[in-house]
């Protein structure tokens, strides 16, 4: 019988070929496979970021491990003594997966839904792309070449997520010049990392009040979409297994329809188009350096530094922030903030060591990552969202009268957290 990996494979081409003659992927003529795995590839969204598709003939020992592995208390046993993934409870932080050595512990694969909406795109499909997608895809792949490819594959455009990053870097730079007023405040950032807010909200709870009322960058750039495109399907592609927990959220899950990781979008452009480099540049040039360098750890801190200086100058407690990366450093500072040890009054944290960049699903190391991140930022024409003007039009576009009025409520960039279950650690 074929494993879970084989299948994901034989599918996966299958419906790249069916795509290619217009017509969806029927799975009639598939032979010698267990019925779960195709059902996890064709409706993902029933089952956990991380699923269990094997049997587990590992010793007591190593299911321990496995099990200890998860600091969200996700890995389980079933009746059967093997390891399983509560869904409410996976955040999709992978670390089960670096873990599990017999690789019966997959990631959740949305390929195969998102190339039957290429079908025929219709209403239309837009591909999100992460501010981390910056020399994934190789060296030479420019933005506007990659922008070009998803045109090709049948997505409408290809939005950067970085614009929405400037986005919420002025709402979080507003929030701060409201919140914190003297010595002892302090907010916790960053928005934008599934894992890191998913520590606060199930773990230290008692620090929820000090989150910036934001949705992520993804979440706002995928609502956005939405309310600018009448039926509008949203795919993100990013470096994070955390995305798919986050866009399945209740309370946000109207934002994103399918999550790709670079793994999987690379599954895609190397069976239909090897030779990305090769196309036309479609170049776009709407988001600022704060937003695109959100993607390694101390960017979003730097962006909102840069931001407040320009919209409050004479602020008389200014930003002093100190971010973490990795779950062990973000965990540690948590710890720290609980005993009421505050290093700063702006703290970042990022689930994974080096930021976005260092994610599980990334293609390159996460130093030239962070070089590509760094030198993309560099090349923007705005230093900081207060100069961009792709921004105040898209403010506009979306009802907003004023840069000001973000601090407002409102059903695209605002999150009141809500509570889950806690866990006792």
């Amino acid at each position: 019988m074929k494993t879970f990996t084989e299948l994901y494979s034989e599918v996966v081409s299958a419906s790249l070929s069916a795509l290619q003659t217009g017509e969806r992927y029927n799975p009639s003529s598939l032979s010698d496979f267990n019925p779960h795995h195709l059902e996890c590839l064709l409706e993902p969204h029933k089952f956990a970021p991380v699923m269990a598709v094997e049997g587990c003939p590992c010793t007591e020992q190593q299911k321990q491990i496995c099990e200890a592995s998860c600091l969200f208390d996700a890995v389980v046993r079933d009746g059967d003594g093997n390891l399983s993934v509560v869904p409410e409870k996976c955040t999709g932080c992978a670390a089960c997966l670096d873990t599990c050595k017999l690789q019966h512990l997959v990631e959740r694969k949305e390929v195969v839904p998102v190339l039957d909406m290429l079908v025929k795109p219709n209403p239309p499909v837009y591909a999100l792309v992460a501010p981390a997608f910056v020399g994934q895809f190789g060296p030479n792949v420019t933005p506007g070449k990659l922008r070009s490819v998803c045109k090709r594959l049948g997505f409408a455009g290809m939005i950067e997520v970085s614009l929405f990053a400037d986005i919420l870097t002025l709402k979080e730079a507003l929030e701060f010049d409201r919140y914190i007023q003297q010595d002892g405040d302090f907010l916790l950032t960053s928005c934008c990392c599934p894992v890191w807010i998913a520590m606060i909200r199930r773990i230290y709870q008692s620090l929820i009040p000090h989150i910036p009322p934001s949705v992520s960058p993804m979440v706002a750039c995928g609502r956005a979409v939405k309310a600018l495109y009448t039926g509008a399907k949203t795919v993100f592609i990013g470096p994070c297994l955390a995305k798919k927990a986050e866009a399945r959220e209740p309370d946000i899950a109207d934002a994103i329809d399918y999550v790709l990781n670079f793994h999987e979008a690379r599954d895609i452009f190397g069976a239909l188009i090897p030779d990305i480099e090769a196309f036309g540049e479609d170049s776009r040039d709407h988001s600022s350096r704060a937003g695109r360098i959100y993607a390694r750890s101390g960017g979003v801190s730097e962006a909102v530094q840069l931001t407040l200086e320009r919209l409050r100058p004479d602020k008389s407690v200014p930003v002093e922030s100190w971010h973490v990366s990795g779950i062990p450093a973000c965990k540690a500072l948590l710890e720290d903030l609980k005993r009421g040890k505050i290093p700063a009054n702006f703290l970042e944290g990022m689930g994974c060591v080096g930021g976005c960049v260092g994610g599980p699903r990334t293609l390159i190391s996460k130093e030239e990552g962070k070089d590509q991140v760094d030198g993309y930022g560099a090349k923007s024409t705005s230093m900081t969202p207060v100069d961009n003007p792709s921004v105040l039009k898209l403010l506009e576009l979306l009802g907003f009268d004023s840069v000001e009025s973000l601090l407002e409520h409102d059903a695209l960039f605002t999150r009141n957290f809500p509570v889950v279950d806690q866990i006792g650690r």
